[in-house]
């Protein structure tokens, strides 16, 4: 069984809990606010916060409006289709949006919407893989885990700090 570390910490949206394997890579990023699966450890984790202080500091200056990408290993569990799904999610600039037909055109599946919408519902690394990205054809907020209202204080707040014609913010 491989040994992985979880941890918890706190930001302006609510604490966090993450999981990292043993090389460091996270492995899940949840906001346990609205989440009922989020902020439990498996039975192979020990919890050790301090191995997340690079994950803690890339947030605060996400949410200070310093950070527009993570620079994070990640190695999140799932299909080579969902991978694939959480790949795209990676190059959704902040501040945009898009649908989840967009997302299965991009990714050769014309008719791939709700496949598409299955694999964005199980990225197990919120934020970091911005799965609150995705949006319905007509625009609609859809699910998300750590619930619709955390979604649009996402959204909401991304487009006030990257999208405002400010070219000071970090790409």
């Amino acid at each position: 069984m491989k040994t992985s570390f979880y941890g918890q910490f706190p930001t302006p949206l609510g604490t966090v809990a993450a999981a990292q394997d043993a090389a460091g890579r996270l492995t899940r990023l949840v906001f346990l606010a609205g989440t009922a699966k989020g902020g439990e450890q498996g039975p192979a984790e020990q919890r050790d916060d301090a191995r997340f202080d690079t994950v803690a500091l890339q947030l605060d200056d996400f949410f200070r409006g310093e950070r527009s990408r993570f620079d994070l290993p990640l190695a999140p569990a799932g299909t080579d289709f969902q991978q694939k799904v959480w790949a795209a999610l990676l190059q959704i600039p902040m501040g945009e949006t898009r649908s989840y037909g967009e997302l299965a055109r991009q990714l050769g599946l014309p008719h791939g919407a709700r496949a598409v919408g299955r694999a964005n519902a199980t990225n197990p690394i919120a934020l970091v893989i911005p799965c609150h990205r995705v949006i319905g054809a007509n625009g609609a907020l859809t699910g998300y885990a750590g619930g619709l209202g955390l979604k649009q204080q996402l959204l909401a707040f991304e487009q006030r700090q990257f999208t405002l014609g400010d070219e000071t913010w970090l790409r």
